[in-house]
């Protein structure tokens, strides 16, 4: 498991995920911690580093 930092992009706190990294190709819904609104995550590993992260707001 990978944790990872980022900033929510509704409310902008930084808050933080454990990734999966034996997966190496994600993406999943998961609220944000602190204003609770949706987060769409995308997330590619190699080599059990992650390469590309992505966190956008979904639309509602």
């Amino acid at each position: 498991m990978l944790e990872h930092y980022f900033q929510c992009p509704y409310c902008l706190a930084e808050i933080t995920m454990l990734i999966d990294s034996s997966i190496s190709s994600q993406q999943y819904i998961e609220d944000c911690e602190v204003c609770c609104n949706p987060i769409d995550i995308r997330v590619d590993i190699e080599e059990g580093e992650i390469v590309s992260f992505e966190a956008k707001s979904i639309e509602q």
